[in-house]
């Protein structure tokens, strides 16, 4: 079979009734065959399929001579002055007349079944008047109608063994659909398989009324307008075809997109390519339908999805999870039913839950009413009912994909996972190429790379994140708007960048008795980095910075993301992060409250503490024999040990503080006239970076070559230096020293 049909092998002309039949011969003839064995079905359609579907069906039974009634509701011969009952009350009326004057066998046909439920598929009360009728007669033999958008009651649907499902078409059917006429506007050579990719949803009857009303010329030269008419006829309430582009648009993440590509967009441009059906089938089952995108808020995972609806001519629908939860029992299920019926209405399309997590956690693990539970069970259920030849996706996105039911993340679900991270410099540069381009910024190459940097790893937002994609539009946003404000026409210059993510922010003013604490504990960091050789070097220190969550601190040269550290490298930061409460404890013969950050997590103090514990129990690098596990949870908590090992873990985590603390004050006294100098100029500049910073590196590192990564004089701390718990291992050395001396004397 080819994938392409001539003018002559398609019909002149079709009637609906005709292409009815074509459209769904065999499910038509199995539902017949049903009924004449005396099994109720019940048929799930559009309205607008389900009177073309009855007369077909009528017709088969009547060469089978059994006897259909039809219950529309409709009065037939009213009596003259009688009350109009309605539409419900007629169908009731008539459901009495057939259950209780019927005698022989014969099929009774129900078209408006969800006219007995609410919205939240509970019962009406004329359902309650209904349900004891449809039980009460066995000689007759129920057709009912079941409108995809409304649910039914479980007594309702238990009436019906039999199940049928007829929504859209199958692809092998749809050059029966189209005459000759109509394939004209898609050009000389007509391709059934191309046009299904739009229709796969729409049953036979709009799919004749879309068809007979295209307009244009025949056999055009590029036959996009007929496709276009078909794509906007398709659409489903809220699914719309975005207009992002993935290069154009979306700035960086090449990894990101290259992966988009050779798994998804790739093989769908071959299979729109390929002349085989063999082949098309083929590639259709290596596309994976569900992905989850994964990463931190802001990052553009949304984003991402419109532009991959965009690449392939999809529309698209998002939804947040948390709108699909509804109080009312069944509810949220529906709600997940309804979407996959309108997006397989509209495909191709794409269906984006967003905040998946919401509704999509391990099951086993709520702890609200259980509704989670039902849902991804229906989740799982709409997803494997998707036919292979349906172009339907699922997009899920989520800040903890750890938290995902395993059952969705197993291939032939969510088997296609992508991480989209917080964008790295060269993202970020790429991403304000494209919003100075649009919003017309005239960022000067030093504005830009000042961007680039001030957004950078090393820098966080007010609410102590990296900066995301989000963050970005925002302060271009920001510096448009303070371009309107000051009426400037000419370049964005790096000051002007500054200001426009400073401008407004609480500035934090040291006091004049602050000052010199502060110089101090800054200088105490920047000195001791640059005799500890397995650390980053300085890059610039301040006391009077503009960013309100850190209004002075050391900046250290940036790394790049490495697999780990090693154990030289993680005392070196220990050593570091002493570096300013030593500094305070040696020039002003006091300690602040600077290093404690009065219990802060990103405090010195809090986190010398975790690094230590971090040696110890968790990466073996102690005196203490590796652990097998970690003696941490997964929830970072101590695992219940014994007394002993407590102990043991907790000597050696003080010792290694001690040793941290002391290696520190040794450098700072060595070098205490480098440490005021720094001080000073500290004081008087308020900031030391670039070439400065640089000079005071080499001068230092070329005066004392021996010094860096050197342990440092032995240093005896100051009274209250150290921790409480540490005595015990102090006074144990001394213990052991004291009997070595002694068996040396005897």
């Amino acid at each position: 079979m080819s994938i392409t049909v001539t003018e002559k092998e398609l019909a002149k002309s079709l009637t609906v009734e005709q292409a009815v039949e074509a459209a769904y011969s065999q499910e038509l003839a199995d539902i017949a065959s049903k009924l004449v064995r005396g099994l109720p079905v019940l048929v799930e359609c559009d309205k607008e399929l389900a009177p073309y579907l009855f007369l077909n069906v009528r017709n088969r039974l009547r060469e089978a001579k059994l006897q259909c009634i039809y219950l529309d509701g409709r009065q037939r011969d009213p009596q003259q002055g009688a009350v109009p009952m309605g539409l419900i009350g007629t169908m009731i009326a008539q459901l009495r007349d057939a259950v209780r004057g019927a005698v022989e066998r014969r099929v009774v046909v129900l078209p408006h079944l969800d006219l007995l439920t609410t919205s939240q598929g509970g019962l009406t009360g004329e359902a309650r008047e209904v349900i004891p009728l449809l039980y009460e007669n066995p000689e007759l033999v129920w057709l009912g109608f079941k409108d995809p958008s409304f649910p039914l009651p479980k007594v309702i649907e238990n009436l019906f063994p039999c199940y049928t499902n007829i929504l859209g078409t199958a692809r092998n059917k749809l050059r029966q659909l189209v005459t000759q006429s109509e394939s004209r506007k898609f050009g000389r050579e007509f391709a059934p398989w191309q046009l299904y990719k739009y229709v796969s949803g729409v049953n036979a009857v709009r799919l004749r009324r879309l068809l007979s009303t295209l307009e244009g010329e025949d056999y055009p030269a590029d036959p996009k307008r007929a496709y276009s008419q078909v794509r906007q006829a398709t659409l489903n309430g809220h699914m719309e075809i975005p207009t992002v582009d993935l290069e154009k648009d979306i700035g960086g993440y090449a990894k990101v997109k290259s992966k988009l590509r050779a798994e998804i967009l790739d093989t769908l441009q071959k299979r729109d390519k390929a002349t085989d059906p063999e082949e098309v089938t083929r590639l259709e089952e290596l596309i994976p339908r569900g992905m989850i995108f994964w990463g931190p808020p802001g990052t553009g995972k949304t984003y991402f999805a419109k532009a991959i609806a965009a690449s392939i001519g999809a529309a698209i629908t998002i939804v947040s999870g948390p709108e699909l939860k509804s109080k009312w029992v069944g509810e949220s299920e529906e709600n997940l039913r309804q979407i996959f019926h309108k997006a397989r209405q509209s495909a191709p399309s794409i269906i984006v839950f967003d905040e998946i997590d919401s509704f999509a956690t391990a099951r086993g693990t709520y702890t609200g009413s259980g509704v989670e539970h039902s849902m991804v069970n229906q989740l799982l259920t709409e997803m494997d009912g998707f036919h292979k030849d349906e172009l339907v996706f699922i997009v899920g996105t989520t800040n903890f994909v750890e938290s995902l039911d395993p059952a969705l993340l197993r291939p032939g679900r969510f088997e296609f996972h992508i991480h989209i991270p917080y964008p790295d410099d060269d993202d970020r540069r790429a991403i304000f190429e494209i919003y100075n381009k649009k919003m017309k910024l005239q960022f000067t190459p030093e504005a830009m790379d000042y961007a680039v940097n001030r957004t950078g790893n090393r820098y966080m937002t007010p609410t102590g994140t990296a900066f995301s994609g989000d963050h970005l539009n925002a302060l271009c946003r920001a510096v448009a708007r303070l371009r309107m404000r000051e009426n400037l026409t000419g370049e964005t210059t790096p000051k002007l960048i500054e200001k426009a993510i400073t401008e407004f922010d609480e500035k934090v003013e040291l006091h004049e008795k602050d000052l010199p604490v502060v110089a101090t504990h800054e200088a105490g960091h920047f000195l001791v980095s640059i005799f500890c050789p397995h650390h980053a070097p300085p890059e610039k220190v301040t006391i009077q910075s503009d960013m309100p969550w850190a209004p002075f601190f050391t900046q250290f040269k940036h790394e790049k993301k490495r697999i780990g550290m090693s154990r030289n490298e993680l005392h070196d930061i220990l050593a570091v992060l002493y570096g300013g409460i030593e500094a305070e404890r040696l020039l002003t013969e006091d300690v602040s409250t600077g290093a404690s950050g009065m219990g802060h997590p990103g405090s010195d103090l809090f986190r010398a503490t975790d690094i230590a514990e971090l040696i110890v129990e968790v990466c073996g690098m102690s005196n203490l024999a590796a652990p097998l596990r970690s003696f941490r949870d997964e929830k970072g908590h101590r695992a219940v040990l014994s007394g002993s090992m407590a102990e043991a873990i907790d000597r050696q985590v003080n010792t290694i503080i001690v040793e941290a603390q002391a290696r520190a004050a040794g450098i700072l006294a060595k070098h205490k006239a480098d440490l005021v100098a720094i001080r000073d100029e500290l004081m008087e500049k308020k900031t030391i970076e670039g070439d400065r910073t640089k000079a005071i590196i080499d001068d230092l590192r070329a005066r004392y070559p021996k010094d860096v990564g050197a342990p440092g004089p032995e240093v005896k701390l100051a009274a209250g230096a150290g921790t409480t718990t540490a005595a015990p291992v102090a006074d144990e050395k001394a213990e052991k020293d004291k009997k070595t001396t002694k068996k040396k004397e005897d």
